[in-house]
């Protein structure tokens, strides 16, 4: 029975988890670690500047069997301290809970790299999260002209909300591409994660030339100056500015 039972939940998570690629050795996907990332398949929004575009369509192929995945990380073990679920946007496949129960159970800590897309998704998987990179992309009343889906903001801050308040470790972490966020709306921005009590925050650069829209795949002077960057710096407890190349 015990055989029977524990096959099952295999097939179930193979059935409902899709990788779409790994990365084998990562030092910047999850800080202080070193990591391999697991890239899933699917995610329901469209932002502009996304450079995973391959990822956004669910069992796009080529895609790699779960059983593949797991037994790569079994080699893994010794090497590397974390696993990362990424994407695409982890939290849309089902299987994501199951996946990192058994990931955890290698001996592994877990990363989740998230746009927050699923708050009652992810309210359930902290307990089983060591650290979190939240992506806001902006203030809520200006994210579905960056994801081109209504709604979306609301969803991305209730997330960001259930991440500060869960005492995990995490980064929110905002792409800036000119077109879609200039000063302005940034320092806006920056108010309102201050106002949710956000410490750990990350501007990085969105390097244009995989823009899922092509309008976007253009080189624009980075809006923001030395001032500006220090300005927002001191309104958190680590700040980090990523540029691109």
């Amino acid at each position: 029975m015990t055989n029977v039972s524990f096959s099952k939940k295999k097939n179930r998570i193979r059935e409902s988890i899709d990788v779409g690629g790994i990365t084998p050795f990562t030092t910047i996907d999850y800080p202080g670690q070193l990591a391999a990332v697991l890239f899933l398949q699917g995610c329901p929004w469209r932002c502009h500047y996304c450079h995973n575009s391959e990822l956004i369509r669910r069992r796009a192929a080529p895609g790699l069997p779960w059983s593949s995945a797991v037994k790569f990380l079994q080699q893994r073990k010794g090497l590397i301290d974390a696993v990362v679920f990424s994407g695409g946007e982890p939290t849309l496949q089902s299987g994501l809970g199951m996946a990192v129960r058994q990931v955890k159970r290698m001996g592994f800590k877990i990363g989740l790299h998230t746009a927050g897309t699923y708050p009652d998704r992810l309210e359930k998987l902290l307990p089983l999260i060591d650290w979190v990179g939240l992506d806001i992309k902006a203030s809520v009343q200006q994210y579905s002209d960056i994801t081109g889906i209504k709604n979306s903001g609301e969803r991305a801050w209730r997330s960001a909300r259930l991440i500060v308040e869960s005492n995990l470790d995490y980064e929110v972490r905002t792409t800036i591409h000119p077109r879609l966020i200039d000063r302005g709306k940034l320092f806006n921005l920056v108010t309102e994660l201050v106002d949710l009590q956000v410490e750990n925050y990350v501007i990085q650069e969105c390097v244009p030339t995989h823009c899922l829209n092509s309008g976007f795949r253009v080189i624009e002077q980075f809006p923001l100056d030395e001032t500006d960057i220090r300005n927002i710096a001191q309104n958190f407890t680590n700040f980090e500015l990523r540029m691109a190349g």
